[in-house]
């Protein structure tokens, strides 16, 4: 976890497909712990064909057996159908000229959202306004908290404590 946080988390990702990898994977994380999917995060992308979407998107029911069989990952079909049709939803928006990291960013017009770093909501009224959004797109486990906890991961807030070193750091695109 410390290599997680200090290397990865909260650091601004702007790049689409890597964007929507993390979104898949906090839906996989869903009322478990963040450190199982991270200690399945390459078995996840090895069975996810590295979660390039037009890969994903055309899965069809032998790959759901496929995965609810691989004991490498989180076997929810509810979560594994999802990954799939959240892969087409991603692909219908990139064929209509929508890019994805610019869909994601759009929100905070490109800008990271710096948190108090005194207090760690699980979820905000920003949040509650993406996750609005991306189910009425269609996606799904991506309620207002799995929201939150994403944008955390991927930078779009900046929820390292006041008195974390990663603070300062990532808002100055500093490697650690």
């Amino acid at each position: 976890m410390r290599a997680y946080h200090d290397a990865e988390w909260g650091v601004p990702e702007r790049d689409s497909r890597a964007l929507w990898e993390k979104l898949m994977l906090d839906g996989f994380q869903a009322g478990l712990a963040w450190i199982t999917v991270l200690r399945k995060r390459e078995a996840f992308r090895a069975a996810f064909d590295g979660f390039v979407p037009r890969n994903v998107a055309r899965y069809d029911e032998a790959d759901v057996a496929r995965l609810l069989a691989d004991p490498g990952i989180i076997r929810s079909r509810a979560k594994i159908e999802s990954t799939i049709h959240a892969a087409r939803i991603y692909c219908e928006m990139e064929a209509a000229g929508e890019d994805f990291a610019a869909f994601c960013w759009g929100f905070t017009d490109g800008r990271v959202v710096t948190g108090d770093g005194r207090s760690f909501p699980a979820k905000t009224p920003l949040s509650e306004t993406i996750s609005r959004e991306l189910k009425r797109r269609g996606f799904k486990f991506v309620g207002p908290v799995i929201v939150y906890a994403w944008m955390q991961a991927v930078g779009i807030v900046n929820d390292h404590a006041e008195t974390c070193f990663r603070r300062d750091a990532v808002m100055d695109g500093r490697p650690l």
